[in-house]
């Protein structure tokens, strides 16, 4: 990448972003943030020595691909100052916020890709879901996955299928942290200390996902695996069906995919 990557809104995912480019070998001369905060821009400033503004304007002139990561309830306030040339491209990390509604707030030939990352991008293992805009071309989805590729792994979806990526993958981390507390809370009850119990269920939860991924296996197949006949494992399995644990956990997606889709329509 050869061209300035500008990105409004310097909040973590923006930094989770802009620490993959940097990891991936994009020199920060070519990064810049334009960021309300002043205290957060100086410390963009000195963690990754990327050019910081105040002005999102200036930031949009500067840039040949504009990463909108604003909170969607501004979109309509940051978008309608920004100018939108047929040489630039956005990609907007904003959750709900359809591609056409901000070509509207663009302008008509706007450029937009839509991207659903989630938080493990902070550590450059992120899940991201990449859908193109009515102007974007193939090649601007091209490079929206070798930006994103550089903070995880990402895959192309129809935009309409971003609100099923946000229940599954954007909001997933919060379901996942929740069964791992869970779980340590469950060995904490049965005498481990709390750092032992936390440390034994994210790993846990860790390898057994880096396993599912590279077996490449159904995870029916692995958790057969692990339940021997008449042993411990099958009767914990026992006892989380009869809790409801799966149709918790569809039920959860359920609401989150609908709330998504409310917030899109506003």
């Amino acid at each position: 990448m050869e061209k300035r990557t500008g990105f409004i809104g310097g909040g973590n995912m923006a930094e989770a972003i802009i620490k993959g480019l940097l990891a991936g070998g994009v020199p920060a001369a070519e990064l810049a943030v334009s960021e309300p905060s002043e205290p957060r821009r100086k410390q963009l400033a000195e963690r990754y020595g990327v050019q910081v503004l105040s002005d999102n304007v200036a930031l949009c002139r500067m840039s040949d691909t504009v990463i909108l990561a604003v909170k969607p309830q501004v979109a309509s306030q940051v978008l309608s100052h920004l100018e939108a040339t047929p040489d630039k491209l956005f990609i907007s990390i904003m959750a709900g916020v359809k591609s056409a509604a901000i070509e509207g707030m663009l302008g008509a030939g706007a450029r937009v890709v839509r991207v659903m990352p989630n938080t493990p991008a902070l550590v450059l293992e992120g899940a991201s879901a990449i859908a193109r805009g009515y102007n974007a071309t193939e090649d601007d989805l091209v490079l929206a996955r070798r930006i994103f590729d550089l903070v995880g792994t990402t895959c192309v979806v129809e935009e309409k299928l971003l609100d099923a990526v946000t229940g599954v993958s954007g909001s997933g981390p919060a379901y996942v942290l929740t069964f791992i507390e869970a779980l340590s809370d469950a060995g904490v009850k049965h005498g481990l200390t709390r750092d032992i119990a936390t440390a034994l269920a994210a790993q846990t939860v860790f390898g057994t996902a880096k396993l599912l991924l590279e077996s490449h296996e159904h995870p029916a197949v692995l958790k057969s695996n692990v339940a021997s006949p008449g042993g411990t494992t099958i009767a914990a399995m026992h006892s989380l069906d009869r809790d409801g644990f799966r149709a918790a956990t569809i039920n959860a997606v359920d609401v989150c995919v609908a709330r998504s889709k409310e917030l899109g329509e506003k």
